[in-house]
């Protein structure tokens, strides 16, 4: 690893913004048609500014992870910027609570910042910081293409492939399962040959429901079957992918390394997905990392594209980056895809530099 530079916390801000999504969002739990952001800001001393956001899944999350952001930013102000440091400091104030749900994405956001401030301060792009370089890593097209109808979701998986992918996802969680089957497979008729698919659940069904829709879908060619049961019954997903041909997904919702590792252990799922804010930032992704490469198991990201582009790229089993657009029109320069592959830039950090004037049209009180 790069020797790290002596930087040093002078403050810390948040900004909350509600940002149109070009493609709403149906899931089987409900409609997304916007994206609730928290832009973080850690300015060092030394002149250096370290980014991060977080994803609030719904706007009234937002006043709570500011306050959050804020309180914690209070405890840190004046300390290096040594982002092992900070986490251990932070969690040790968050013992009785718990580094979990938005006090966990508080912590993640602010360790995003930290490593962020390092990378630009040395002049390196993030995975050059950590040990790794700057390339290319598969990336599939993870916007829109929810709960529509099977002709409907057809049109949009060719306009999915058309801007520039060869992998989309598909939203699973219909009524019925013939309904599931009929779309997945409407949208495979219509894709090239070549272009992969995966399936998405976000939850929607009961252990038994997801082997018999499992079983219907194995001969359809799915990548994976994502979150087909409850998040957090790791036994039932256990059941689910002992059952089925096609492999499991899971890790979007992995409270930390440590459920991670339960997962792993029981065998829930043939593939890992953590998420950036759940995980524990950069500091928590790279310890995921190790057990994902421990483990033998290909791990994938789950949304912040920009940053976790750079995380794969160091990644020993990278596998898929999910690419969403969701913060594209508050950054000055989004994540390039090009030929199913997310670019990662050559320039200082994880490339987050906000709009300034996109960040003042779209942010709420």
């Amino acid at each position: 690893m790069k020797t790290l530079p002596q930087l040093h916390i002078r403050s810390i801000q948040a900004r909350p913004v509600v940002v149109p999504m070009k493609r709403p969002l149906r899931t089987s739990s409900g409609a997304v048609a916007q994206a609730p952001l928290l832009l973080i800001d850690l300015q060092a001393e030394e002149g250096v500014t370290g980014r991060s956001y977080l994803f609030g899944y719904q706007p009234f999350t937002l006043k709570p992870l500011h306050d959050l952001v804020m309180a914690l930013a209070g405890m840190i102000i004046g300390d290096r910027v040594a982002p092992f440091d900070v986490d251990r400091k932070l969690l040790s104030k968050a013992k009785l609570l718990g580094p979990y749900n938005l006090l966990g994405m508080a912590l993640a956001g602010l360790d995003v910042a930290c490593w962020d401030a390092l990378a630009v301060g040395q002049g390196l792009p993030l995975a050059e910081l950590l040990g790794g370089s700057t390339a290319s890593v598969p990336a599939y097209n993870s916007n829109g293409l929810g709960i529509m109808q099977a002709d409907e979701a057809a049109e949009e998986a060719t306009r999915l492939v058309a801007e520039g992918f060869g992998a989309i996802k598909i939203r699973l969680g219909r009524a019925t399962a013939a309904e599931d089957l009929a779309a997945v497979q409407a949208v495979r008729y219509r894709i090239p040959n070549h272009v992969l698919l995966m399936a998405d659940f976000n939850q929607a069904l009961s252990v038994n429901e997801a082997i018999h829709r499992g079983k219907l879908l194995d001969g359809e060619g799915l990548v994976w079957i994502e979150e087909p049961v409850r998040a957090d019954d790791l036994a039932g997903c256990a059941r689910v992918a002992a059952e089925l041909k096609t492999p499991v997904q899971i890790g979007e919702n992995f409270t930390g390394v440590y459920q991670m590792l339960e997962s792993l252990n029981v065998r829930a799922s043939d593939f890992v997905m953590p998420d950036l804010q759940r995980i524990g930032g950069v500091s928590g992704w790279m310890r995921a990392a190790a057990l994902a490469q421990a483990a033998g198991c290909e791990m994938s990201s789950h949304l912040f594209p920009e940053v976790s582009a750079q995380l794969l790229a160091v990644t020993p089993t990278c596998h898929w980056l999910e690419y969403v657009d969701w913060a594209s029109p508050v950054l000055e320069q989004p994540l390039e895809v090009r030929d199913g592959k997310a670019l990662v830039p050559n320039r200082a950090g994880s490339g987050l530099v906000w709009n300034e004037q996109a960040v003042e049209r779209f942010r709420v009180a």
